[in-house]
């Protein structure tokens, strides 16, 4: 894996302070914000003196009960080529839900959820990788998300998840810090145990960010300093393995760069200290292998499986014949041909040699199907109101929710300005208003729009000025083209302007 070094996360409102600050070494871009024909001339003016940019995805849904959308798929393979980046990377994540396999409306959450770590989101998330990989010019990496919210009846930690993962499908791993935090805090899960379940050879990266606790909650803002457990976690990690890379993420409400120095100096202070408590790189990732042994026995076969593949190949088959014996025992009828035992399919893996054809992958569909309904009544309660699913926290549900709605109208806000200057503070008590019972179905610009016809028709709007400001900006907008482009719009305004002059 390349050594990336210490870097920090580009975004359009540091991108001066970013190109003058000492001692970076690469920079990560949201992929969805940039363009591959017209890249920002800060991007480029990094790129010429040799920074490594790498694109992050945000809206992919790899962790979805779909299968990844090709469009997608097409759209971040040509950020990375433009940016001429070593890999991609994206979130184990669902981000939308319903649709044909439930026959239910689409859901968007505009934010990243987590999936439940059972063995079905596995095998769903182990064939949308493969579906990526093969997609993508580059490697992926994925990463590790900041839950509020725990699924019931889970089967696996999230190291143990993160290792079959990596075990199956060869992704890198990109491992966040601070979301390690926010799940020991929002979920008790600790960070020492699911760093020491992780195969930490896999590592691509690392982010590290801050956040904020309000009533016992942990929230990932990436608008905050870092705070020394998430530094102390890093200096962890640190000490079992030496990172190709670290990067800052920060978001919104920057600081002067003077801090963002200052946290990227704490940052590589908290990766030295780990290398000396752990000493030399090369011994500590046997040493977290041995650590790692099975919490459990599925994960102590996954291990062994891990340990004896000679080549990746041989791996492959291995994981395809113990996929195959898990969809044999969910009842799936393409499992027939799978290995009799999962034992067998161990062996098997050991000597590709022996192998003389290659192990049917399983068929997906019945997990698919379960997974989609899982995570549409879960998508449904969080955004559209509708019934909290059996085992879910009523509470932390509330607190996510709001959390989705809140953040609804800070992206809204961000792709159309005119709305909250229109409205004036007016904008976020009606917006949340009307986020309580209706729901995202497509893109945060389509959002904006659908705001303000809602808006319109209501007639919840009592002042005047404003109500006709609203209107001419939805009248603007929600045509096949704007009206200012259309000759009896531009005719009525240039006979007004010059009405006005006399």
């Amino acid at each position: 894996m390349e050594r990336l070094g210490t870097g920090i996360g580009w975004r359009p409102e540091i991108a001066d302070a970013v190109e003058r600050m000492p001692g970076i070494d690469w920079v990560e871009v949201v992929a969805e914000n940039t363009c591959p024909g017209h890249l920002p001339e800060s991007l480029r003016r990094l790129r010429e003196r040799g920074v490594t940019v790498v694109p992050h995805g945000v809206s992919l849904g790899l962790g979805g009960a779909d299968r990844p959308d090709e469009s997608r798929l097409t759209a971040l393979a040509e950020r990375a080529e433009a940016l001429g980046s070593p890999l991609v990377t994206e979130h184990i994540a669902f981000v939308r839900a319903g649709g044909v396999l439930t026959a239910s409306p689409r859901l968007e959450a505009g934010h990243l959820l987590p999936v439940p770590r059972t063995r079905d989101a596995l095998d769903v998330l182990c064939e949308n990788v493969r579906i990526a990989q093969a997609a993508l010019p580059v490697p992926l990496a994925v990463e590790n998300i900041a839950a509020l919210i725990a699924w019931p009846d889970e089967e696996m930690t999230e190291g143990q998840f993160l290792y079959e993962l990596a075990d199956r499908t060869g992704v890198r791993l990109l491992i966040d810090v601070a979301n390690l935090h926010t799940n020991h805090v929002n979920r008790g899960e600790d960070p020492a145990a699911a760093l020491a379940d992780l195969p930490l050879e896999a590592i691509a990266y690392v982010h590290v960010a801050g956040g904020f606790e309000r009533d016992g909650v942990w929230h990932d803002s990436h608008a905050h300093p870092i705070p020394r457990p998430v530094l102390d976690i890093l200096t962890d990690l640190a000490s079992r393995v030496s990172p190709p890379g670290v990067l800052l993420e920060r978001d919104e409400n920057f600081p002067e760069p003077a801090e963002l120095e200052g946290e990227l100096a704490a940052i590589r202070g908290a990766v030295e200290k780990g290398r000396e408590q752990g000493g030399a790189p090369g011994t500590t990732v046997s040493r977290t292998r041995e650590q790692a042994a099975a919490p459990t026995a599925s994960a102590s076969r996954t291990r062994e499986q891990g340990a004896a593949s000679a080549t990746k190949a041989s791996r492959e088959q291995g994981a395809a014949a113990t996929n195959a014996s898990r969809t044999r025992e969910h009842g799936a009828a393409s499992a027939t041909n799978a290995s009799p035992t999962r034992g067998q399919g161990a062996a098997a893996a050991t000597d590709a040699s022996r192998v003389t054809a290659p192990v049917p992958a399983p068929d997906t569909t019945p997990a698919r199907q379960r997974l989609a309904l899982a995570q549409a009544a879960l998508l449904s309660a969080l955004v559209a109101g509708t019934p909290v699913p059996e085992g879910f926290d009523r509470v932390r549900l509330g607190v996510q929710a709001r959390a989705l709605a809140g953040k609804r109208a800070d992206v809204v806000a961000k792709v159309a300005p005119e709305l909250p200057v229109i409205l004036g503070t007016e904008y976020r008590p009606a917006f949340l208003g009307y986020a309580h019972g209706h729901p995202m179905t497509g893109g945060y610009r389509r959002d904006a729009l659908d705001f303000a016809g809602h808006l319109l028709g209501a007639g919840t709007v009592r002042d005047e000025r404003a109500l006709a400001e609203l209107r001419e900006w939805w009248l603007e907008r929600s045509g096949s083209r704007p009206r200012s482009h259309r000759p009896g719009v531009r005719l009525a305004r240039a006979t007004r302007r010059v009405l006005l002059r006399r």
